[in-house]
């Protein structure tokens, strides 16, 4: 349950020292649980002796737990670590008052991301948190229409710097290849330093590849474009792992979908702009003069953006709200605190076995790879059979993008509403192959107007797909971290999408366009029968469920309230009716 209590005073940010629970055995660590009076002090009710919250505090055999708080014996709160049936799930209402104490003093109070909110037993969601995923989300767009805004006028890029098609390919695959190796050392990072340091370093590394660009104003310095395109890439490592992660720390359990889909409709609205914009700016000429002119507006607009979104992450982005905002979030912080796991090596392995997770990663992979693919592309494609249509060609783009941040939204809304993962990714994916069959059938027909019908069709699905498999990712992993499964689900777009559009291109100059899309359908086609084979194993949905929900005492006291009022309320009917008898 969100508690909205306005009389709680909101402090966002890193927690402070004070929030560190005192180890006074007076002190419990909810108001409303505490060991029962009537129940002594029996070694044999307690916790399980094989647990400690920390590896260097031993359970205390003489607390006893609660006997009406424990945890469902066939809860695991972690697929190694679970409770015993006597002991609370619930990471504020322990059995161990003294050692949770403890835990808590020995977590850091400020800095990296293991430090959790001041009170794990309350459970509220922060007004700020849609400035925040608004910030990133803005930031994330800039960083997607530097992603794009080469390949949607790759002709003129390739006529400016006289270099070949697949030249210009690479300054849009660049991005795909920094993310794999980058992936493991920008996790560790997230985990290390929280989601404030990351959003920094990325919106920081994103303006500075922005200003590098309008070093390159001249036909022979290609390779300081590349530079600047490479910079803007490594920041790009720093922001697709985030919306899953925004999504859990900052939002309530019946937020969580929406939030990552509007996390992700940034980048999407980012490459829709650079579809519609770099054509606009930059008209097809000769004059190299002109065109350089042309092009250092486009360069000059995006790195003032880029500044100003920076600002805005310097003083609007904080680490953390100060309460959790869902059980799910709280029992992870409260993990976190007893059961630290830094080894990345064990997290991966731990992911792989999981069989669930691993199609998950193969099937994003071959959607978004195709996605990756066909927006870098596309220009070609489209300027093949219609010549001269640089600027349908980006609005084509843009019907893709646009149709798709509608998918995502909807979708998310209607995940955050019937938490039907696996029904709702299947039949995504399957009009995914539909959308994209009927594209490759029609693109050659010489209609324009079929081709935005068609292409917006594709993209409502297939664009649509990308925050579905995030959220799912979560569900299938929990409560592993965030950043990580969404890491290797954009790894795996990456390699797929760096494989298709290289193929692609390829079979696009040989065969033509037609063979080149047909190659895509079929690998779309393997990623539906794939999905179908995932099993909907929602462990948070499960968390959010089994948790114990703790209240705050002013709620406490309000429920005591209406009780009396509702037993008062019926006493004089009562002494009516006494009478009367």
């Amino acid at each position: 349950m969100v508690n909205e209590d306005s009389n709680l005073e909101e402090r966002d940010g890193t927690p402070e020292e004070e929030f560190a629970l005192r180890a006074d055995p007076s002190v419990s660590a909810h108001p409303s649980v505490s060991a029962h009076p009537s129940v002594p002090a029996d070694p044999s009710v307690s916790a399980h002796p094989s647990f400690s919250a920390h590896p260097s505090v031993p359970a205390d055999p003489s607390v006893s737990a609660h006997p009406s708080v424990s945890a469902h014996p066939s809860v695991s709160v972690h697929p190694s670590v679970s409770f015993h049936p006597s002991v609370s799930a619930n990471p504020s209402s322990s059995a161990l008052p003294s050692t949770l104490a403890q835990t808590c003093d020995l977590a850091q109070p400020s800095g990296g991301s293991n430090s959790s909110p001041e009170d794990l037993s309350v459970i509220k969601v922060s007004r700020h948190r849609w400035l925040v995923v608004l910030v990133f989300s803005s930031y994330s767009m800039c960083n997607a229409f530097q992603w794009i805004q080469y390949g949607s006028i790759s002709n003129i890029f390739m006529y400016f710097y006289d270099v070949s098609a697949l030249t210009i390919d690479w300054l849009s695959m660049c991005y795909m290849l920094t993310y794999i190796p980058l992936l493991l050392p920008v996790a560790w990072l997230l985990e290390k330093f929280g989601l404030r340091t990351i959003a920094l370093t990325g919106s920081a590394l994103n303006c500075l590849g922005a200003w590098v660009k309008l070093g390159s104003l001249k036909p022979h310095l290609f390779p300081v474009t590349v530079l600047g395109q490479v910079i803007c890439s490594v920041a790009q490592v720093f922001i697709l792992g985030m919306p899953s992660r925004i999504a859990s720390v900052w939002f309530g359990a019946d937020e969580v979908s929406t939030a990552c889909s509007i996390a992700v409709f940034g980048n999407q609205l980012g490459i829709a702009v650079g579809f519609l914009i770099p054509p606009m700016l930059v008209p097809n000429i000769k004059d190299q003069d002109k065109l350089a002119y042309h092009i250092s507006i486009m360069f000059y607009i995006i790195a003032g953006i880029a500044t100003l979104l920076f600002i805005f992450v310097i003083f609007v982005f904080k680490e953390k709200p100060k309460y959790a905002p869902s059980r799910a979030q709280s029992l992870s912080y409260s993990l976190a605190q007893s059961v630290p796991d830094t080894s990345y090596l064990n997290v991966i392995v731990r992911l792989f076995k999981n069989l669930n997770f691993v199609l998950l990663v193969i099937t994003y992979g071959l959607n978004a790879g195709a996605f990756y693919a066909l927006s870098t592309l596309l220009n070609r494609m489209v300027t093949l059979h219609y010549p001269g249509e640089e600027v349908n060609a980006g609005r084509i783009g843009l019907t893709i993008v646009i149709a798709g941040m509608l998918g995502a939204m909807i979708s998310g809304i209607w995940l955050d509403k019937s938490k039907t993962y696996k029904e709702t990714t299947l039949v995504v994916y399957i009009m995914t192959v539909v959308g994209m069959v009927v594209y490759t059938m029609t693109l050659n027909l010489g209609y324009l107007w079929v081709v935005f019908i068609t292409s917006g069709t594709m993209g409502f699905f297939m664009t649509g797909y990308l925050p579905l498999g995030f959220e799912f990712a979560v569900e299938l992993t929990y409560p592993e971290s965030e950043g990580m499964s969404s890491g290797l689900l954009n790894v795996s777009a990456q390699v797929f999408g760096i494989i298709f559009t290289i193929s692609q291109g390829q079979i696009i100059e040989s065969y033509g366009t037609m063979p080149g899309n047909i190659f895509l359908c079929v690998f779309l086609t393997l990623g539906a029968a794939l999905t179908a084979l995932i099993k909907a194993d929602l462990r948070r949905q499960k968390a959010n469920k089994e948790t114990p929900e703790n209240k705050l005492p002013e709620e406490e006291e309000e429920e005591e309230e209406e009780k009396v009022e509702k037993v008062t309320s019926k006493a004089p009917t009562s002494t009516v009716s006494e009478a009367r008898l």
